[in-house]
């Protein structure tokens, strides 16, 4: 059995400039995905600009996790449309983590990393990595692929289990 690595919550803040996939609107919710876990949002009706502020929680196993979001238009009488996909990989944010352990960052906020935007993630722009209070939180616009328009907001906090020690 793998070890867990830690308690990823993930925050879905909100979308920005989502696309119409209804009459004159959308009405969207996120679906994330860890590995084999997978948790959703509310639907928020007729809205292209929508505020979820939703906390889903994963176990996190793979130090090389990849998060992933798909976003989709609730229909009542027909299949959900596909509104765009995002990826982000995790592995900035773990090693961020170990670091944390190393340096001893415990209080206030500290900026540990930044991550810029390139061709192996779908930032749209600079994101952060801090440590706030002895947690490493990262904040994320996403750029949704295999779609005209759209970004997702999210913030993911990374907390050590109980008895898991860093190696």
């Amino acid at each position: 059995m793998v070890e867990p690595l830690g308690l990823l919550q993930v925050t879905v803040i909100r979308g920005k400039k989502l696309v119409i996939r209804d009459f004159k609107s959308s009405d969207p919710y996120v679906i994330v995905k860890l590995g084999n876990e997978s948790a959703k949002t509310k639907v928020i009706n007729n809205c292209l600009n929508p505020v979820w502020d939703e906390e889903l929680s994963f176990t996190l196993k793979d130090p090389a996790a990849v998060l992933a979001l798909e976003v989709f238009d609730k229909d009542r009488f027909k299949a959900d449309d596909k509104m765009g996909h995002a990826t982000l990989s995790l592995q900035p944010l773990i090693s961020v983590a170990r670091l944390r352990h190393v340096v001893h960052v415990s209080s206030g906020e500290t900026t540990l990393r930044k991550v810029l935007p390139d061709s192996d993630n779908c930032l749209s722009r600079e994101s952060t990595i801090s440590c706030i209070d002895g947690e490493v939180v990262q904040s994320v616009w996403l750029k949704l692929c295999a779609v005209e328009s759209g970004e997702i907001e999210l913030k993911i906090k990374l907390i050590d289990l109980p008895g898991t020690k860093e190696h």
